[in-house]
């Protein structure tokens, strides 16, 4: 079974007085452990279709189904649970908080979403810091630490959930060749230690090298079905 299936996939914003169709009738499937990336132009929808296929935009057509679940039949509430339990999320920025330790960045997502025990979710978080190298830099702040191990940190906190897909939006934009080459293979090893489905939205030539199946995306338009990388 897909993880996630799209069909006759619609997303139209309204600006204004004008309608903007950010996605025009896309289909396509992915499969579980999969390491997949959506790439094009800025503008083309990329950014869109992670929002919708992580529950954070609702389609306005067709039908998107993840992990089993009808996406449209959610409502905010019920599409925040869903995410917090299913999805897990990469960022170019990191989006760490600040205030809080490398730990408690990677432990957050626990707290908000599951009631773990105490001792099962320091577990689980510690786990996750030695899996990405960064165990030895648990107590220090996101300002402490260099651009790639914030992304390693970030990669922990998408899958403290056990999160069976991960959705990264142009995770190496930030990053230097090296550091972004080493980000990458840690994605791969996780991908494989984890049997995560990782979803690329990019146009980094360094992230579509390493994708298994690349989808081309031009005005909300996919140019391929899924083509092999």
């Amino acid at each position: 079974m897909s993880l996630v299936t799209a069909n006759n996939l619609e997303k139209t914003y309204q600006i204004g007085e004008i309608m903007v169709k950010a996605i025009r009738g896309v289909n396509f499937s992915i499969e579980p452990a999969s390491f997949v990336s959506f790439v094009g132009p800025s503008g083309s929808g990329k950014s869109t279709l992670l929002n919708m296929i992580g529950c954070l935009d609702p389609p306005t057509g067709g039908y998107l189904q993840v992990a089993g679940q009808d996406i449209a039949r959610l409502n905010r509430k019920q599409a925040a649970r869903f995410r917090g339990e299913h999805i897990g999320f990469v960022f170019q920025d990191f989006n760490l908080i600040p205030v809080l330790t490398v730990f408690e960045n990677v432990e957050y997502p626990l707290l908000m979403v599951q009631s773990w025990p105490e001792q099962k979710r320091k577990k689980q978080v510690q786990n996750l810091l030695e899996a990405v190298g960064m165990g030895d830099q648990a107590n220090k702040y996101p300002g402490r630490i260099s651009g790639g191990q914030k992304q390693r940190v970030a990669v922990a906190r998408a899958l403290v959930t056990n999160a069976k897909l991960v959705l990264a939006d142009e995770p190496t934009a930030n990053l230097d060749g090296e550091t972004a080459a080493r980000i990458i293979n840690l994605m791969k090893k996780m991908r494989d230690e984890f049997d995560t489905t990782f979803i690329f939205s990019t146009h980094d030539p360094r992230v579509m090298r390493n994708a298994e199946i690349i989808f081309t995306l031009e005005d909300g338009r996919l140019r391929n079905g899924g083509a092999h990388a």
